[in-house]
């Protein structure tokens, strides 16, 4: 077989493998994702995708698809936990989407997952297989060679490592371990008639406090209302499920505005999900094999980017991949070397945002509360950054003018 008629083969189905997948496809390469579960689905509940994941949605040409599912929130909105104060809004209305030329939409996990996966099984260069948990990766002089927990053998031309958090792939790369925040979140979606009146509908809203927070927003086009409650642990045992409980988050909440009490009351409480990143890394690339999304860059959620940097992670690979051929290892590295610092500086971001809002001391809090209360809600400078990206096509857009 011509190596040119090998495929590209992607470990691991999840958001970051799908659109590794598209960017492969789209860069002229036959693609097959190898998926450990028995089906392709994503679990979980709500996902924020940024201006930057839109754009990435867009060029893939799903972006219509999704935002049939999605809601277009108005604000992102910061409120004490305690007291409901609003402590500060971003707009997201007619001046965020022109500054950063695509809007910020929530929906559900699973309906960006299937959107993705149906974009993947129209696509005649992609194939896609479940039952694959992949346990080795080697390269010789042709391309790589995948092998799975029965022994089963793919070969390929080049790998790519999308197998998330507790990703196998990570190991060529680092001798590292996910890192325990000692944070847990318990997540749920309750029928929209379930809400009090007082929330917001057109509002993503995050009530924070000292060591907790609650994030609240609707997803599928206002049928569910989304919930995420979040706490840090007092009781975290190392190897141990018995830390984080529904018991110990009832009593960390005590006390709690009554519109977040009731919101713990919906919660679904038998999954606890604790929260884990690890530390960057200086190297993602090894020949014809490069990881990607979070088994590249793992990082806290607290600045809704993870899913979101997958997306441009997968946005960039495909520009790297069309601009080398065959070449793929140097198109790993170039692909690499934008990558890392950026993905690199969201992780830490992510990190030190949930040290702020998070905030435990009376003078810590006042200083925040102060500086946040003087924020503008039209004020996009701190989240440039972030949300304008130039390696993006909405900033390619921008530049050529192009209203969107």
């Amino acid at each position: 077989m011509d190596n040119t008629e090998k495929e590209v083969l992607v470990i691991g189905g999840g958001i970051g493998g799908v659109a590794a997948a598209l960017a492969s496809a789209e860069a002229g390469h036959k693609t097959k994702i190898l998926e450990q579960a028995p089906v392709f689905g994503e679990i979980g509940a709500g996902i924020q995708m940024g201006p930057n994941a839109m754009a990435v949605l867009d060029r893939f040409g799903v972006a219509d698809e999704i935002e049939k599912y999605a809601v277009f929130p108005q604000r992102l909105v910061l409120k004490d936990v305690y007291t409901a104060k609003e402590l500060a809004a971003l707009d997201l209305g007619d001046e965020f989407k022109a500054k950063f030329g695509f809007p910020y939409i929530v929906l559900h996990r699973s309906d960006l997952h299937r959107v993705l996966v149906e974009a993947a099984e129209k696509n005649p260069l992609i194939s896609l297989v479940n039952d694959q948990i992949i346990e080795t990766v080697d390269q010789n002089e042709s391309g790589v060679i995948v092998t799975n927990q029965s022994g089963e053998q793919f070969s390929g031309k080049a790998a790519i490592g999308a197998d998330g958090l507790w990703s196998k792939t990570r190991k060529y790369f680092a001798d590292d371990e996910a890192i325990c925040s000692h944070y847990v979140a318990y997540r749920g979606t309750v029928p929209i008639e379930e809400i009090s009146t007082d929330a917001n509908m057109d509002d993503v809203i995050m009530w924070i406090g000292p060591n907790l927070h609650v994030v609240q927003y609707p997803v599928r086009k206002g049928e569910l209302y989304n919930q995420v409650v979040v706490f840090k642990s007092q009781q975290y045992k190392p190897d141990s499920d018995e830390w984080g409980t529904p018991e110990e988050m009832d009593a960390v909440f005590k006390g709690c505005h009554p519109l977040v009490e009731k919101a713990l009351s919906f919660i679904q409480r038998q999954i606890r999900w604790p929260m884990y990143d690890r530390e960057p890394i200086g190297n993602w690339t090894k020949g014809n094999f490069t990881l990607l999304g979070d088994a590249a860059h793992p990082m806290l959620q607290y600045l809704a980017q993870g899913g979101c940097q997958a997306l441009e992670d997968a946005s960039y690979l495909a520009d790297m991949l069309q601009l080398h051929g065959e070449n793929f290892e140097q198109a790993f590295l170039a692909y690499q070397k934008e990558r890392i610092p950026r993905t690199a500086k969201v992780q830490k971001s992510a990190r030190t945002w949930g040290e702020i809002i998070h905030a435990e001391d009376p003078v810590s809090i006042l200083l925040r509360d102060t500086l946040l209360e003087n924020i503008e809600a039209k004020d996009f400078d701190m989240i440039d950054w972030l949300y304008g990206y130039e390696k993006l096509p909405a900033a390619n857009n921008k530049q050529a003018g192009i209203s969107l």
